[in-house]
């Protein structure tokens, strides 16, 4: 397929700026797969759709406060970094962002908080925006986090004009947040209220734990026509001895496996083995899901209203089918339903 037949016209007033009042009380767009149906439902009303030994699975990635504000030296330039990966915890290297990077050379030191108490010296260039940076901190290195977490913000993304507001550091994080190591949060897991969890667990279903370090890259824009040639960037995922047997057991007895969003999807097909069962993993993977695709584990998702052209809606159009998608995202324009990372979700069945 072409990337242009991932295009579609979205009202600016869909984009979500906040989150709805309740995690579980966003609108729910219910897709067949198999009749081409839609229904229009709650996200509370998901429970309605599993059974004992059901299987969902979740990525339990921990968002971090990766958006720190600081000055250039000389200048006092206000200097925009963006963390993306830690390289080295012992000399303290981070792999960012600067904006703007115009601004920023090797050499240039920048630093951060009204006291100045955290120094980082620019050491590399990685990409057009990308620099690597030696932070200067003469604590210990769980002061040194304590510090970045004290002057770092949610990490919002950009389509969100606002500023940050406190209620953003619980609410762009699931409640089941354990790992920490994103820059962004896995948002179709952003909907599940610890009542909605409780209700599921009474019901019998069954959850499973995987690990997507979200980079930025998942949202990198896709620059070539032919999506073959397009190159994802790598993102750490961890999957365990415990998630492999719940999820491969459920396979076993043809329960249904949810993906709990695209950063779960791509990291069971990262670690499927060639007779179609999980494998335990600890790694780095860089798969790209695009039309058409054979999904060996789950058999079913949630995931989120996404953007034009995004590796995320090839993902979802993968599983779902082009055509549905197309007609599901005209009735979500239609029906007014909120899109992007605090926007309402869909379930494929």
């Amino acid at each position: 397929m072409k990337l242009s037949q991932f295009e579609y016209t979205l009202p600016e007033n869909l984009l979500a700026e906040f989150p709805s009042e309740h995690r579980d009380e966003a609108k729910l767009m219910v897709i067949n797969r198999k009749d081409g149906s839609i229904e229009h439902k709650m996200f509370k009303d998901v429970i309605d759709y599993f059974g004992e030994k059901d299987v969902m699975v979740f990525n339990n990635t921990k968002v971090f406060p990766a958006r720190l504000y600081g000055n250039k030296e000389k200048t006092g330039a206000k200097i925009e970094v963006f963390l993306l990966r830690e390289l080295n915890p012992e000399t303290r290297l981070w792999d960012v962002l600067v904006d703007p990077a115009r601004k920023i050379r090797i050499g240039n030191k920048l630093y951060f908080g009204e006291d100045e108490s955290l120094v980082a010296e620019v050491i590399d260039n990685t990409t057009n925006r990308g620099r690597t940076l030696r932070f200067l901190y003469d604590g210990s290195y769980q002061d040194f986090r304590a510090k970045l977490t004290e002057l770092g913000q949610t990490p919002l993304p950009k389509y969100i004009k606002r500023d940050v507001v406190p209620e953003d550091a619980e609410r762009y994080q699931t409640i089941y947040a354990k790992e920490e190591g994103a820059v962004a949060a896995p948002t179709a897991g952003l909907h599940f209220s610890k009542h909605l969890l409780k209700r599921l667990e009474i019901k019998g279903v069954d959850f499973a734990e995987v690990t997507l370090h979200i980079g930025l890259g998942t949202f990198s824009p896709v620059e070539v026509e032919d999506l073959s040639k397009h190159k994802m960037d790598s993102e750490q995922i961890m999957v365990d001895e415990k998630a492999t047997s719940i999820i491969n057991n459920a396979k076993s007895e043809k329960r249904k496996i949810c993906a709990v969003g695209t950063t779960v999807m791509r990291t069971l097909e990262s670690t499927v083995s060639s007779n179609r069962r999980l494998n335990e993993f600890t790694g780095w993977t860089n798969k790209f899901i695009f039309p058409p695709y054979d999904f060996k584990i789950a058999n079913c998702m949630i995931t989120n209203f996404h953007m034009p052209k995004s590796t995320l809606l090839m993902m979802v159009s993968a599983f779902a089918g082009h055509e549905l998608m197309e007609k599901a995202y005209k009735e979500a324009i239609k029906e007014n339903y909120k899109f992007y990372s605090y926007g309402d979700a869909m379930l494929i069945i």
